[in-house]
């Protein structure tokens, strides 16, 4: 019998730590198997985050660091800047990125740096137990916001992706999701132009990966997924909302 798939190169033989249906172990996949086509794993740097993923340095077969909460691309900064011939990807949740690392990931897009960033949203702090995130939906509960979440009191949720679009150093932007079979496809293909663009020295590029966290959202992995397809793309569409690559590449 031929085998038709394998674990990527760029996988350690780590068993994965995460719950039932969470996304990041196929998240983890998506970027491994891209760092093998690419055959940059010599030369690839993964800056793992505080959160459900801090143990990335331990599943991706790279060179890796930890940084301190939401530092993610401000380490990455400095590692593209003093060994630019490297590939260095942070990857980051949405409490990690959109609340304590929120000035990193700004300024890093407004410098245009020439990383890759790797947000993976699943609308809730997972690592630390389910507490309002600043992408937590309007009504849904969370452990400090056990009668979900009032735009009064607590504002509304952060579209990061179109806050960063908005930044004219910021090269690609796109929000992908990993609930089905295609969107993994469309996703690999993202992640694989962000990683593509820094090989190129396009600049900053952001692929934001909707996923589901059914433990801290208190239902089944299926249920978790109609929750992602009925309200969280409503409130997080996706697509490309920047996409330079092609004006930088012809010198504009």
């Amino acid at each position: 019998m031929n085998a038709i798939t394998k674990r990527p190169s760029s996988l350690t033989q780590a068993q994965f730590h995460y719950c039932p249906g969470c996304g990041h172990s196929v998240v983890h996949r998506l970027v491994a198997e891209v760092i093998d086509e690419l055959n940059i794993k010599d030369r690839a740097v993964v800056v793992a985050p505080v959160g459900c993923a801090v143990f990335a340095d331990k599943y991706f077969d790279v060179d890796s660091i930890q940084g301190p909460h939401g530092r993610g691309p401000a380490i990455a900064t400095g590692i593209k800047r003093a060994k630019p011939e490297s590939i260095v990807f942070s990857y980051q949740g949405d409490g990690d990125l959109a609340s304590i690392g929120m000035a990193e990931i700004v300024h890093a897009a407004a410098r245009g740096e020439n990383i890759t960033v790797i947000f993976i949203n699943n609308t809730i702090y997972g690592m630390t137990g389910g507490q309002m995130a600043p992408t937590t939906l309007v009504g849904q509960v969370a452990t400090t916001a056990p009668k979900g979440r009032n735009e009064k009191l607590q504002g509304n949720p952060i579209n990061v992706s179109e806050m960063l679009a908005q930044l004219k150093s910021a090269k690609y932007i796109e929000r992908v999701s990993s609930d089905s079979a295609p969107n993994i496809i469309k996703a690999k293909k993202a992640i694989k132009k962000a990683f593509q663009n820094q090989l190129d020295g396009v600049g900053f590029s952001f692929v934001e990966v909707l996923s589901i966290c059914p433990t801290n959202w208190g239902v089944t992995p299926l249920k978790g997924l109609e929750f992602l397809r009925e309200k969280m793309i409503a409130q997080y569409p996706l697509g490309v909302f920047k996409d330079l690559t092609v004006a930088n590449k012809e010198g504009k």
